[in-house]
C-alpha cells in the first residue's frame, strides 16, 4: 500500500531500491506519526474538513494505535511502504471513509518533517539527560579530588602543576558548551512544518497555530518553502550538536589511556574493569576507553557524511534525503550507549596522590618560582633568567606548594558557577511544555 499510488503496480525491483531500510527506520517514528495525526485532525475538524464524530472516531482509533506502539505491538506490513501508509491504513481498515481524509491539507513531505522535528525532540532530550548525568558525576569527582595535583602538559611535555579537581572540571565545563550546542539543534527541531504540505502550501485554510500548539512546538516553519528546505538542515544541526558531546569524551578517554599507561601512571581502574592479554598476563588494557575514543570518533564525521548528501540539492523535495535517517537513526543510540558507559567509568576511576613525588615533575613549579620572585618585586624577565638559570645548572628548588587561587585554578575551580550555566541551560529546553501537550492528546 502506497500513498501515491494509482492503478500503475511499481516494478518490484524500484520499489524494492526506493523504499529501502524505511519499513525498518519507521517503526522508530510511529508514536510520533500516531501525535502528529491526532493534532492534524483535531485541527482539519476545527475548518469543517472533519465533523465533530468523524474526530471523536479517528482519536479513539489513533489512540489505540498509540497504545499498541508504546506496548511494543505494532509493525508495518510487507507490502507498506512506510509509517504514514500503516497508520492510514489501519485507520480506513477500522472506520472506513473517515480514515481517507485524514491527509487532507497534507503530503507525505510534511508528515515525515513534522515526525523526524517531533523524534529529533525526543532523542536530544535523552541525550541531554545522558549528558546531565555525566556531568553531575565529573563535578562530584572534581570535588573529591581537588587536592590532588597532577601534572600539566604542553606539546606533551611536562609544562605546569594542574590538578584531578582541575581536570574532572575542564570536561564538565566542556559539556555546558556541548549543552549549549544540543540547545541550539534543539531550537531548530522545536518548529512546526506541519501544513507546509509538498513544500508550498495548501489552498485549505489550515491553522496551523493550532497543530503548533497541540504538539508542543514552541513556534513553527513559517515559510513552507524554508520548512521543506529545512530537511537536512536540521539533521546536520542535531549532528553537529552530537558531534560536540562525542569530541569531548573522545578527548576524555585519550587522557584516560594515556594516564593508565605505566609511563604515566596517574591513575587506575578496579581489574574488573580492565581487559588482559592472551600472551602476556601482566596485561590491563583500558578497553572501553578505546572503543569510546574510536565510536565518539566515528560520531564526529556524522555532520560530513549528512553534508555530503546535501551537495548541490535545491530548493523543494529529494528523495536523496530518505537517506539521512540511515545515517543519523543508529547514531543517538550509540551516543547515549556511550555517554552511559563513560559516566559509569569516570565514577570508577581511582587517582593516585603521590604522583609529584617523582623528582622529574619539579619543574611544574617553575613558573611558580618565577611568580614568586615577581611577587618579591623582582622584574618578571629578570626573574625568568634567574629561575631559568637554576634550571641549567642544578640548583633549582621548586616551591613547598601550589599557590593558584584565582577564578577556575587549582585552589579555586569555579565548579558551582559551572554547574549554575548548565541548570540554566536544562531550564531553557522547557521539556515541560512538550509532555504536556503531549498528555493532552493522547489523554482519553
Amino acid at each position: 500500500m502506497k500513498l501515491w499510488q494509482k492503478s500503475t503496480a511499481v516494478a518490484a525491483e524500484i520499489e524494492k531500491f526506493t523504499v529501502g531500510r524505511d519499513a525498518e527506520l519507521d517503526l522508530q517514528l510511529a508514536r510520533f506519526d500516531v501525535l502528529g495525526s491526532l493534532a492534524h485532525i483535531q485541527m482539519l475538524q476545527s475548518i469543517g474538513l472533519l465533523t465533530q464524530e468523524e474526530l471523536e472516531i479517528l482519536q479513539a482509533e489513533l489512540k489505540n494505535i498509540y497504545k499498541r506502539i508504546e506496548a511494543g505491538d505494532f509493525t508495518i506490513e510487507a507490502g507498506v511502504e512506510d509509517i504514514h501508509s500503516q497508520v492510514e491504513l489501519e485507520l480506513t481498515r477500522r472506520v472506513g471513509e473517515a480514515g481517507k481524509k485524514i491527509h487532507s491539507g497534507r503530503s507525505r513531505n510534511d508528515q515525515v518533517l513534522v515526525d523526524l522535528k517531533l523524534y529529533f525532540r525526543h532523542q536530544l532530550q535523552n541525550i541531554v539527560q545522558e549528558v546531565q548525568v555525566f556531568f553531575e558525576v565529573l563535578q562530584a569527582q572534581s570535588e573529591k579530588h581537588k587536592q590532588v595535583l597532577l601534572p600539566g602538559y604542553t606539546h606533551l611535555q611536562v609544562a605546569m602543576p594542574s590538578s584531578f579537581g582541575l581536570w574532572f572540571g575542564a570536561y564538565a565545563e566542556s559539556l555546558v558548551d556541548d549543552m549549549q550546542m544540543l540547545l541550539a539543534a534543539y531550537k531548530i527541531a522545536d518548529k512546526n512544518p506541519l501544513g507546509s504540505a509538498a513544500g508550498y502550501g495548501s489552498s485549505f485554510p489550515l491553522n496551523r497555530q493550532l497543530t503548533t500548539d497541540l504538539l508542543g512546538f514552541e513556534s513553527m516553519n513559517y515559510n513552507v518553502v524554508y520548512a521543506q528546505m529545512g530537511r537536512g538542515k536540521t539533521e546536520r544541526t542535531v549532528a553537529t550538536a552530537m558531534a560536540a558531546v562525542a569530541a569531548t569524551l573522545a578527548r576524555m578517554s585519550m587522557d584516560l589511556c594515556l594516564y593508565m599507561s605505566q609511563n604515566f601512571g596517574f591513575i587506575t581502574l578496579p581489574v574488573h574493569l580492565t581487559t588482559g592479554s592472551s600472551i602476556m598476563p601482566h596485561k590491563k588494557n583500558p578497553d572501553v576507553f578505546e572503543l569510546l575514543r574510536g565510536k565518539c570518533n566515528k560520531l564526529q564525521a556524522l555532520p560530513t557524511e549528512i553534508s555530503m548528501l546535501l551537495v548541490n540539492l535545491p530548493s523543494g523535495y529529494h528523495r536523496d534525503l530518505q537517506l539521512l535517517k540511515e545515517n543519523l537513526f543508529p547514531a543517538f543510540a550509540e551516543l547515549k550507549s556511550c555517554l552511559q558507559m563513560m559516566a559509569y567509568m569516570a565514577e570508577q576511576v581511582q587517582v593516585r596522590a603521590d604522583i609529584l613525588d617523582d623528582d622529574k615533575y619539579k619543574y611544574l613549579f617553575s613558573v611558580d618560582a618565577v611568580n614568586e620572585l615577581v611577587l618579591q618585586g623582582v622584574p618578571f624577565r629578570d626573574a625568568y633568567k634567574t629561575v631559568g638559570e637554576s634550571i641549567d645548572s642544578g640548583t633549582f628548588t621548586p616551591p613547598a606548594a601550589a599557590t593558584h587561587t584565582h577564578e577556575g585554578s587549582i585552589g579555586n575551580l569555579c565548579n558551582d558557577e559551572i554547574n549554575k550555566q548548565m541548570q540554566h541551560l536544562l531550564r531553557t529546553f522547557n521539556f515541560e511544555r512538550v509532555q504536556q501537550a503531549y498528555t493532552s492528546l493522547t489523554a482519553e
